[in-house]
């Protein structure tokens, strides 16, 4: 059984590969590590000479690969004095002019699923031509993709994610979380080996999610609200934008599905709010932001309407537990803040494949008219001077 699923049945409903992919993820970060690990020091050598104070570094992917950068960009901001910015590579490829500086060393750090993405390679040359001191690293999930292949220099390292990373199925789950919790590591590469603990730690809490929290989500799913709003602050925030994508993508955009920060939510985007409205409330771990977030909570729960409100904890807490329509802990062990987003994307990932299959959606091919694709197509891409 996969996610309370036959093989057999999924199979017949396509979404054998979204179920496969998702489930898969906790073995598959234990995979991560052990990749990051075995190039420790290919990886140590490679940011000594690439990252001084004066690098600026440049998080880049497409889509939820852009997400990734944007949810490490939080943590490396934290450790590093560098300028670190999080841009997708579609705004690279058709603004490159807003992010080049010809004369400043850079790290371009790139993410992409398949590496084949138009915009993944073309902020790649675009930037290789007109930057001159450039370093790269690529992470990826395919090793024979363009990404992983195009560069094959001194100032460049190339980091392939465990080969099942490569998500065969329309929206990406174990590719996103791979390439995220590898950039997390390599950047605490001094402490790989105590980080171990900690994968770890989220493995066994993501097992526990993906076998008993099942008829949890399916609850949410039964609601029937048509319109869905992520909230979160910091790097969590971050999260939100992904899981939001994740809803949007598997159920075809039948949900529509936001994303916003928790303070920010009530100046003006908490209009979004009917009675056919779930609100998601992934709440931070850290005890001073918690107690805005536990404010907004409480009043949208006594706010008028036949609204829900839906609150995913990793501390126990029994006033948010009486202010929700539903409370969902994360158990075990306590891990660093960083780690924490990932057991709330397997939360969020498993949301929008029951969502997709209660719209009649299939979460493997939930586009079958081709008009939205797995790798992006029809881009053009335009020569710059």
């Amino acid at each position: 059984m996969i996610l309370g699923y036959s093989e057999e049945n999924l199979k017949e409903i396509k979404a054998i590969h979204t179920a496969t992919e998702i489930n898969q993820q906790p073995t598959l970060w234990m995979e991560a590590w052990q990749i990051v690990k075995d190039n420790e020091e290919k990886i140590k050598n490679f940011l000594q000479i690439a990252v001084d104070n004066n690098t600026k570094i440049i998080l880049t992917g497409a889509g939820t690969s852009d997400y990734v950068g944007n949810i490490a960009k939080v943590r490396l901001q934290k450790i590093l004095d560098n300028e670190v910015c999080a841009v997708p590579t579609t705004d690279i490829v058709s603004n490159p002019y807003d992010y080049i500086k010809e004369d400043r060393k850079t790290l371009l750090i790139s993410f992409g699923r398949s590496g084949n993405s138009p915009e993944s390679v073309g902020a790649i040359d675009v930037m290789s031509k007109n930057i001159k001191n450039l370093y790269q690293l690529v992470i990826t999930c395919n090793k024979d993709g363009k990404l992983a292949t195009a560069s094959n220099t001194e100032k460049d390292l190339v980091l392939n994610m465990p080969e099942k990373s490569n998500d065969a199925s329309f929206a990406m789950t174990s590719s996103f979380s791979c390439m995220l919790l590898s950039t997390l590591l390599s950047f605490d590469i001094e402490n790989i080996d105590k980080n171990k603990q900690f994968v770890e730690a989220i493995v066994k809490q993501g097992n526990e999610i993906l076998t008993n929290k099942q008829d949890t989500i399916k609850e949410i799913v039964n609601y029937g609200c048509d319109r869905v709003v992520y909230l979160g602050s910091s790097d969590i925030k971050e999260l939100c934008k992904e899981m939001a994508l994740k809803n949007l993508e598997l159920t075809s955009g039948k949900v529509i599905t936001v994303c916003e920060g928790s303070l920010g939510f009530r100046h003006g985007p908490k209009s979004i709010i009917n009675d056919n409205t779930l609100v998601i409330m992934m709440l931070s771990p850290n005890d001073h932001t918690s107690l805005y977030e536990m404010d907004l909570v409480n009043e949208i729960y006594n706010d008028a309407g036949e609204h829900k409100i839906v609150v995913m904890d990793y501390h126990r807490n029994d006033d948010i537990s009486d202010a929700s329509n539903l409370y969902i802990p994360v158990d075990g062990e306590d891990v660093p803040n960083e780690y924490k987003v990932f057991n709330y994307m397997l939360l969020g990932q498993m949301f929008s494949f029951y969502s997709a299959l209660s719209a009649d959606i299939s979460p493997d091919n939930p586009r079958p008219d081709g008009t939205v694709n797995r790798v992006v197509q029809g881009v053009t891409l335009y020569k710059y001077n």
